[in-house]
C-alpha cells in the first residue's frame, strides 16, 4: 500500500502512535500536512529538543529541551481538537521511564480524540515495553515521477531543458537517493558548469556508490567481469544470455514478467560469485552486495527495519543485480537460534518478497551447503531456476586454463598446452585451477624466466583438491543434483574420483 494511502487511514482508524524511520525529515513532513490538509484540514504540530513546538505563535518554543513536557502538551488541548504531533528525533528519549510511560498513558487516551503523534527519526529503535504501541510506517524513497517533478524544477530555475531520452537516463540515475542527495548533486553539477550534462552521470553515480555504503547492508559492487571469462558452465551461460533483454521496454510490451532470479547451489571454487559479476556486467545493470549478517541489529525490531530498507534501496535502484553470497551460512539452522523469532521473522520477509517482488531486482544467490537452506528457500516462485554448479569436465578445465592464460599471457598462450593441463588436473575448480597458475608464476619469477606449463603441473601436484577432501559433501551435492532437484550448469558433469 502506497505511503500516503496507509499512512491516512491510519488517521482514520485512530491509531495513536505512529513511527517513521527515514532521513527525509522534510520531505516526510511535507507529505504529512498534505495527508492532514485532506482529512479535514488538521492542524499539524511540529516538535524538536532545541526548539520546542513551532508554527503555533501562542505555544512557540513550548516544551523546548523538555521532552515529557512536549507530550504534555497534548493534553492541554480541547478532546475533540483534531491535530499530529510531529516529534523529531524523539526515538533518543523513548529508553526514559518517565517519556514510555507517558507514551503508553497517551496511547490509551487519544483512541478517543482525533489526535496522533508521530515520530520522524533516522533510525528504528524501539523499547521492549513500546513496541506494541507504536505503529511503524515505511516511507519509500522518492518514485521515478517525484524524481523527474524534482529534476525538472532544477532544470527550471536554470533556464536549461533537457532532450527526453537523457532525462529519462538522468532520472534513472537518480533511483535510489533521496531527494535531498538529488538536490546536492544536481547543484553539485550545476556549479561546476552553470548546467547539467551526460558526464554528470558519474557524479550521480558516486553519490548513489557513497549512500549505499552508508546503509551498513549493502554494498555497490563494481563489475568488469564478463560472461567469456566464464569457462564451461554452458547451460547456465545459454539461460543467461536468452534473458539478456528481459528488463528492456521492449520486453514489458512483448508480455514478460521480469527475470526473478538464480539460486547457484555447488562446491566451492567453481564460477558461482563470478557468475553473480558476470550477470550484472553482461546486463549493463548496477550490482548490490548483500551480507545477511549485517541484517541482524541488537535493538527490538532493528533487524526487521533493516531487512525492509534492504528491499527498499534494492527496489529503488532497479533494475539491477542483488548479488547473496553463501546464502546457506546466513539462514542456517534459523529456527533454532535463541533470538526471540527475529531470524525466523527476518527470514519470512525475506522470502516472502522473493516469492512476490514485482521490481526488476535480479536476485543471484549462492550456496555451498544445500543442506543447510530451509526448504521454504527452495520452493519454486522463489527463483527462476536452481543450478547445480559442479567439477569442470576436461573440457571446461582447458577452457578456464585458457581464460586465465589468454589474460595473464595473451601473446605467448600457445606456448601452454591446455590439453595436457586440463588431463592432468582432475577434480579441481576452477580457484584451484588459478591457483595453481600463480603457484607457477612464483616458481618461474623466483627463477628469473617465464612460467611453463611444466612449472604449473608442479604446482598443481602440491595442491590437494576439495573433491578429495570433502567428498561426502560433493557426493551429497551431486546425488541431488542427479535427483533433478536442480538443473545442471555444464552441458556434462564431472563427478571426483573414488580414491
Amino acid at each position: 500500500m502506497p505511503f500516503r494511502e496507509e499512512f491516512e487511514l491510519l488517521l482514520r482508524a485512530r491509531y495513536p502512535l505512529i513511527y517513521i524511520p527515514t532521513r527525509e525529515e522534510e520531505r516526510v513532513e511535507k507529505t504529512i500536512q498534505e495527508c492532514a490538509y485532506r482529512q479535514g484540514n488538521r492542524a499539524v504540530y511540529i516538535w524538536d529538543f532545541v526548539d520546542g513546538y513551532q508554527g503555533n505563535p501562542n505555544d512557540a518554543g513550548f516544551g523546548r529541551r523538555n521532552p515529557l513536557q512536549a507530550l504534555e502538551y497534548l493534553e492541554k488541548l480541547p478532546s475533540s481538537a483534531a491535530g499530529i504531533f510531529i516529534l523529531r528525533d524523539f526515538h533518543r528519549f523513548l529508553d526514559d521511564v518517565s517519556v514510555s510511560r507517558k507514551l503508553r498513558n497517551l496511547a490509551r487516551l487519544l483512541k478517543s480524540q482525533p489526535k496522533n503523534i508521530v515520530i520522524i527519526s533516522p533510525a528504528l529503535a524501539i523499547p521492549e515495553e513500546l513496541s506494541e504501541v507504536l505503529t511503524v510506517v515505511e516511507f519509500p524513497l522518492p518514485t521515478k515521477v517525484e524524481i523527474k517533478a524534482e529534476v525538472e524544477r532544477l532544470l527550471a530555475a536554470t533556464g536549461q531543458t533537457l532532450e527526453g531520452r537523457f532525462l529519462d537516463e538522468l532520472v534513472q540515475s537518480c533511483q535510489g537517493l533521496s531527494t535531498e542527495r538529488i538536490r546536492r548533486v544536481l547543484a553539485k553539477a550545476i556549479a561546476s558548469h552553470s548546467q547539467i550534462e551526460p558526464d554528470d552521470l558519474e557524479l550521480i553515480l558516486e553519490e548513489k556508490r557513497q549512500t549505499i555504503r552508508q546503509t551498513q547492508i549493502l554494498d555497490f559492487y563494481p563489475t568488469s567481469e564478463k560472461i567469456s571469462d566464464i569457462g564451461g558452465l554452458d547451460n547456465l551461460k545459454d539461460w543467461l544470455l536468452r534473458r539478456g533483454g528481459a528488463f528492456s521496454e521492449k520486453a514489458r510490451q512483448y508480455g514478460l514478467p521480469h527475470p526473478r532470479g538464480l539460486l547457484l547451489v555447488g562446491i566451492q571454487g567453481t564460477g558461482k560469485s563470478l557468475t553473480a559479476k558476470a550477470i550484472a556486467h553482461h546486463w549493463h545493470l548496477p550490482l548490490l552486495r548483500l551480507d545477511v549478517g549485517r541484517l541482524f541489529g541488537g535493538l527490538v525490531g532493528e533487524s526487521e527495519s533493516r531487512t525492509r530498507q534492504m528491499i527498499q534501496v534494492a527496489e529503488a535502484l532497479a533494475p539491477c543485480v542483488l548479488w547473496i553470497d553463501e546464502i546457506d551460512k546466513a539462514f542456517a539452522g534459523f529456527d533454532s537460534k535463541g533470538d526471540a523469532g527475529t531470524s525466523s521473522r527476518v527470514f519470512g520477509t525475506f522470502i516472502t518478497w522473493l516469492a512476490e517482488k514485482t521490481s526488476p531486482v535480479f536476485v543471484v544467490a549462492t550456496a555451498n551447503n544445500i543442506q543447510s537452506l530451509p526448504p521454504e528457500m527452495l520452493r519454486k516462485g522463489r527463483f527462476d531456476e536452481i543450478f547445480f554448479v559442479g567439477l569442470p569436465n576436461q573440457e571446461e578445465r582447458r577452457a578456464i586454463f585458457a581464460v586465465h592464460l589468454s589474460r595473464l599471457r595473451p601473446h605467448n598462450l600457445k606456448n601452454y598446452d591446455l590439453e595436457r593441463l586440463a588431463y592432468e588436473t582432475p577434480d579441481f575448480s576452477g580457484a584451484e585451477i588459478e591457483q595453481a597458475i600463480i603457484e607457477a608464476m612464483h616458481i618461474g619469477f623466483s627463477q628469473n624466466r617465464d612460467f611453463t606449463t611444466d612449472d604449473i603441473l608442479e604446482a598443481a601436484s602440491q595442491i590437494v583438491p576439495l573433491a578429495r577432501t570433502a567428498q561426502e559433501q560433493i557426493k551429497f551435492l551431486q546425488d541431488w543434483a542427479a535427483a533433478g532437484k536442480a538443473r545442471l550448469a555444464s552441458k556434462q558433469s564431472s563427478f571426483p574420483r573414488r580414491l
